[in-house]
């Protein structure tokens, strides 16, 4: 199987690597320089990746110089859900757990469509996620809020040296396919193709309906870095949040709850016991007034046949779900 790096450009290059390599390994999301890492070091911060972060956030202040419109909040919007479904639903629910079918066009339609949330590729993604349901809550969990705390688990370990490479025994069914390996190490592309997009759409709007009060700058600010910004925090809180706080229906082996309002704000995600239980459905909201949006969006793919054969939830795990919601922390 071919590995996810780039041949050596010389004899001596992996050895002494020099800035340029590094940088461009960074770029193409090639780990070589962290495979040797010493595990002392695992937790140390990965600052090519810490600066374009914060940057991110920075660029949420530029709303105080572009103001505010209706378009642009509306933008904003409309990006954070349809992009909280390109992840929970293909990264989480397609990459990480197979909950569902899809031919090859619409599997790389759909990694495509997940890069442009910025949180990596469907390979990095799929693989810490199924490290996580293998250890979670334990100190080998990559993001375990008991050891490693709140915001460590919500933020800090995707910018550690140790989180940079893929762990390929866990994906081994998708290094199969070289257009996901091609999309993994271009993952920043659909993402920063969307900021292009948004600025146009909003310099389209300027020039043809000047009424709406909205600019290339302002479409950009709030499409792009608010819009991100909210989307990664709203994501994030499924690792640290929803292993902390809420109801547990099912007695698994790790602290995982269900939190209605994180079911609310990440369109079924949520409902984190209830997938630590199951974890192979692809309805995360196992009874019918646990909200799950992603749910719905699979089914509506599903019924115009974009998708198939998604995974419900066992009888026998519906009988032991009940009418109870859990007890609490």
């Amino acid at each position: 199987m071919k590995q996810m790096v780039l041949p050596a450009d010389n004899a001596g290059s992996e050895s002494t690597p020099s800035v340029v390599h590094i940088f461009w390994w960074w770029l193409t999301n090639d780990a070589r320089h962290q495979r040797a890492l010493d595990p002392a070091r695992r937790d140390d911060l990965d600052w090519l990746r810490v600066v374009p972060f914060i940057g991110l956030h920075l660029g949420c202040l530029l709303v105080l110089q572009v103001g505010v419109s209706a378009a642009a909040v509306a933008l904003a919007v409309a990006l954070y859900v349809s992009r909280m479904f390109f992840v929970t639903a293909f990264y989480h629910r397609y990459f990480s757990h197979r909950a569902f079918e899809a031919g090859r066009i619409a599997r790389l339609v759909m990694a495509i469509l997940g890069c442009t949330a910025g949180q990596r590729g469907p390979i990095w993604w799929a693989a810490h996620h199924r490290e996580h349901h293998l250890t979670a809550d334990t100190a080998e969990d990559p993001h375990a809020p008991a050891y490693k705390g709140v915001l460590f688990s919500h933020t800090v370990w995707f910018l550690t040296r140790g989180s940079f490479p893929i762990h390929e025994r866990r994906v081994r069914d998708w290094l199969r396919y070289r257009e996901l390996r091609i999309v993994e190490k271009l993952d920043w592309l659909p993402f920063l193709l969307l900021g292009a997009g948004c600025y146009g759409l909003g310099a389209f709007l300027e020039a043809r309906y000047p009424h709406l009060g909205t600019s290339g700058a302002q479409m950009f600010v709030w499409g792009f870095f608010v819009s991100t910004v909210v989307l990664y925090h709203a994501t994030y809180t499924i690792n640290s949040i929803a292993h902390r706080f809420g109801k547990r229906r099912f007695p698994t082996n790790d602290q995982s709850r269900n939190n209605f309002w994180l079911a609310v704000i990440t369109l079924g995600e949520g409902w984190h016991n209830n997938h630590h239980f199951y974890p192979n459905s692809a309805r995360q909201g196992f009874r019918w007034w646990e909200l799950d949006i992603s749910y719905l969006g699979l089914k509506l793919l599903n019924g115009i046949g974009l998708i198939g054969s998604l995974r419900p939830v066992p009888a026998q795990v519906l009988a032991r779900a009940g009418g109870e919601s859990g007890t609490s922390l």
